[in-house]
């Protein structure tokens, strides 16, 4: 009996313990529900400890989405598949964490003269757009980034719009100045693309989200890269030009604390910085418009169809938000 009566005080000891390193936070039952009901929503599981650490976070993210939709702001936030991490731990997880040069001081692209329609969407031009796609916790959104653009504007020249792969370019486009899963940029994408034999399909080469050896061959080739258009520098009417006159382009720009929660409206920041050597992510115009006296740009994510508007998101134009005009390209498709 004095053997278990010991073992049942040291049991008790260990739980006040815990209770007091773990539990200095209360919580509310409405609290605890929503974390549940949020936890069923997106298959997660944790033990105990964990859960009070993420149940932590996600109060925390909660109560700051709810504080910026109770503002006046023109775009909304909400609780998606990231509301249990910190920002840190998104960053580490999902953008580019080496440093990119990407500016063009001088671009390729040449505009027109031409008057630009006040509207263009890609998506409702026919089928140029694939579906939105999910990078998973790998910085890879560049690779997205240039599949996206690649993929349209081949359906663009050719009529045949197919998926194209992102690992390839993860596993075997190092030599251009891509880090994989760390982050690379579209227009160093390209140029891989075209001097090294072209690009597979996504059923050839298929996604897994971590680095691994290069595995491509010539024979996958489904795509093919003539030359490489960057747009210069921070001009963003040039970006206009080319998605209003020749199809979607790619561009890089700095992702902060409040745009891992974006839900719906047109993103703007105070926060983030305007100059290229701070852009973090990479995503694809589809398109641009204007809503209530503010102009935007519609941007096709790679974080799956949870996240924003079905995995799209809208992001005023014409004041370089961001850095969004600092490095953006498209390819010419060879066909």
């Amino acid at each position: 009996m004095a053997m278990k009566s010991t073992a049942a005080i040291v049991l008790i000891l260990a739980a006040v313990h815990f209770s007091q390193q773990s539990s200095i936070t209360v919580y509310s039952a409405e609290e605890e529900f929503e974390f549940k009901l949020w936890m069923s929503k997106y298959d997660r599981v944790y033990g105990l400890e964990e859960h009070y650490h993420r149940l932590q976070i996600f109060t925390e993210n909660k109560n700051r989405i709810d504080r910026h939709n109770a503002g006046n702001h023109k775009f909304t936030m909400a609780l998606n598949q990231f509301s249990d991490m910190t920002f840190a731990e998104f960053r580490k997880s999902f953008l580019l964490t080496e440093p990119q040069n990407c500016s063009a001081t001088k671009g390729g692209h040449v505009s027109s003269n031409e008057p630009y329609p006040d509207s263009v969407d890609w998506r409702k031009k026919g089928n140029y757009v694939t579906p939105v796609k999910n990078q998973g916790p790998c910085g890879s959104c560049w690779t997205f980034s240039t599949t996206g653009c690649l993929e349209s504007v081949t359906a663009i020249a050719t009529g045949k719009l197919m998926l194209l792969s992102e690992q390839q370019l993860v596993d075997c486009a190092q030599a251009f100045n891509n880090h994989g899963c760390n982050g690379g940029l579209p227009s160093q994408a390209y140029e891989y693309i075209k001097y090294n034999d072209g690009l597979a399909t996504e059923d050839g080469y298929p996604y897994t989200g971590r680095d691994s050896t290069c595995k491509f061959h010539p024979d996958l080739a489904a795509a093919f890269v003539k030359d490489v258009v960057n747009i210069t520098k921070y001009d963003e009417k040039g970006m206009v030009d080319a998605v209003a006159r020749l199809n979607p382009i790619s561009f890089a720009y700095e992702v902060t604390e409040d745009f891992m929660n974006y839900k719906d409206g047109v993103y703007s920041s105070t926060v983030c910085k305007n100059t290229t050597d701070k852009v973090n992510h990479a995503v694809l115009a589809v398109g641009y418009g204007e809503e209530n006296g503010t102009p935007y740009w519609i941007v096709k994510n790679s974080w799956g169809t949870t996240w924003g508007i079905e995995g799209y998101f809208l992001i005023e134009r014409g004041k370089n938000m961001c850095g969004l005009a600092g490095c953006s390209s498209y390819p010419l498709p060879l066909v």
